[in-house]
C-alpha cells in the first residue's frame, strides 16, 4: 500500500513538473521568440500593416473599409469603391451573409446591387464583375479584381477632374499579380489605391 502510494505521488509530481515545464515553454518562451521575431523582420505586417498619412494612421492594408460621403451609407464618386461588406467592414464582426447561391434573398440582392454598381459607375449590367456585387469569406476584403477598379475610372476621373488616362494609370500601378505567377487572382487595394489617387488629385 505505502509503495502504491509512494508510487503515485512520484508520477503526480513528475506530471506537475511537465505542467509547469511546457507551461512555461509553450506559454512565454515560444510566443516571446516568435513576437520578437516577427517585430524585428516583419514589423509592420506584425502590427498590422497600418498605413500612415501625414504622420496619421488612415487604415490597414489588411482590412477593408468604406468610401462613402461623410455621414451617409451612400458611396463616394470621387472614390474607388470596395467589395461589399455585410459586416459594415467591421473587423470585429466579420464573416459573410452565408446565403447559399441558390437562395432566392442572395439571387435578389445580388441582383439590386448589379443595377446599382451599374447605374453608379455608367456602365451596362454585363460589365460588372461577382467581386462588386458579393462580399467576401471575410466581409473585410482589403482588394478588388482589376475588373472593378476599371469600371470605376471614368467615374473617378470626371469626379476628380482627372484624365481617364491618369486612373487607368494609378489603376495599373497598383494592380498586384498572382503569387507566384499562379497562386490567387490579381488585385488592387483599395486603400493604397485611393491614397495615390487623393495624390494625385491634390497636385
Amino acid at each position: 500500500m505505502n509503495t502504491s502510494l509512494a508510487n503515485s505521488a512520484r508520477m503526480a509530481w513528475a506530471a506537475l513538473r511537465m505542467l509547469l515545464v511546457l507551461t512555461v515553454v509553450t506559454g512565454i518562451v515560444y510566443p516571446v521568440v516568435v513576437t520578437g521575431v516577427g517585430q524585428a523582420a516583419f514589423h509592420a505586417k506584425a502590427n498590422g500593416s497600418i498605413v500612415k498619412t501625414d504622420g496619421k494612421e488612415v487604415g490597414s492594408k489588411l482590412i477593408g473599409q468604406s468610401w462613402n460621403i461623410n455621414g451617409t451609407d451612400r458611396p463616394d464618386p470621387k472614390w474607388f469603391q470596395p467589395r461589399p461588406s455585410n459586416s459594415g467592414y467591421d473587423p470585429l464582426s466579420t464573416g459573410s451573409s452565408q446565403l447559399g447561391a441558390s437562395d432566392p434573398t442572395l439571387v435578389k440582392n445580388v441582383k439590386a446591387a448589379k443595377q446599382q454598381v451599374a447605374s453608379f459607375n455608367d456602365v451596362p449590367e454585363s460589365k460588372v464583375p461577382a467581386d462588386a456585387v458579393t462580399g467576401s469569406a471575410s466581409a473585410i476584403d482589403p482588394d478588388i479584381s482589376p475588373e472593378y477598379a476599371d469600371i470605376q475610372v471614368q467615374r473617378v476621373a470626371t469626379a476628380n477632374g482627372l484624365s481617364v488616362a491618369q486612373v487607368q494609370k494609378l489603376v495599373k500601378d497598383h494592380t498586384t499579380g498572382r503569387t507566384l505567377g499562379f497562386l490567387g487572382e490579381s488585385h488592387v487595394n483599395v486603400l493604397e489605391l485611393n491614397l495615390a489617387l487623393r495624390q494625385l488629385a491634390e497636385q
